[in-house]
């Protein structure tokens, strides 16, 4: 059997004078959303994304597809939000999350993604990225045009090319895994990858076994490389079921 352990943090940063980030930490779903659109706007998307995937966790067996058209369902409100105040059209929210899933009566691991929030994974001492950037920079990336280091400076490294608050039809990325003992998740804004590399992320998430300390010790390194965004974390610790953990629902 596995168990769920959490820790989260999220920050303003140290040039923005709002937090458009928004987290849930649920029994069966965690995911982190950034605002795009300014203030009020920004906040008001990602508050919707958070509040549609919050419902999820109520349900007594979760599928991969009930993410998914929860997702839809929030991507209407918020382009409804936006015809109802004109001042906030154009708003708009990455969102990244991980979630419990039934799948043949057995639990599994669906990693979620729109946008350029990240989910990494934690396996066998070697952290890797389960999620793709949807960013004109890791077209490039993946075109072989510019290297990854050569990402995170190039201009184009902020233009989301998908998100939620689109008209056209939004697709969600999926990926479904097993819940394997001993795994971590690393949920984050790109606060956290746009000021450390996957290197220093990993430096981190290795010196840190508790998911707590890890959250605050990637966010405030986040912050001492320059905080030039909201930076929000969410750790995801699958380990063998404790008194003290909670169980991930099958």
């Amino acid at each position: 059997m596995v168990s769920v352990a959490c820790g989260s943090r999220s920050d303003i940063g140290h040039v923005r004078e709002h937090n458009e980030d928004n987290l849930v930490i649920g029994r069966r779903l965690w995911a982190v959303a950034d605002g795009m659109g300014g203030h009020a706007a920004g906040d008001v998307a990602s508050a919707l994304v958070i509040a549609g995937l919050r419902t999820l966790d109520a349900h007594d067996e979760l599928r991969a597809a009930d993410v998914v058209a929860a997702l839809q369902e929030v991507n209407r409100a918020i382009l409804a939000h936006g015809e109802e105040h004109p001042e906030a059209r154009g708003l708009g929210s990455t969102v990244t999350g991980l979630a419990a899933v039934t799948i043949g009566g057995v639990p599994h691991a669906a990693v979620f993604n729109v946008g350029d929030s990240r989910v990494y994974r934690w396996a066998g001492g070697v952290l890797s990225r389960a999620t793709v950037d949807h960013s004109e920079a890791e077209e490039l990336v993946l075109e072989g045009v510019i290297t990854a280091d050569q990402a995170r400076t190039h201009r184009s490294r902020n233009i989301v090319t998908r998100s939620l608050g689109q008209p056209h039809p939004m697709q969600v990325d999926l990926w479904v895994l097993p819940l394997t003992a001993g795994e971590r998740f690393v949920l984050c804004s790109d606060g956290l990858s746009g000021e450390l590399t996957d290197e220093a992320i990993a430096d981190l998430v290795r010196a840190n076994p508790d998911p707590q300390a890890a959250a605050d010790a990637l966010v405030e390194a986040a912050l001492a490389a320059g905080g030039r965004d909201n930076v929000t974390v969410v750790m995801v610790d699958l380990d063998d079921a404790g008194a003290d953990q909670t169980e991930a629902p099958a």
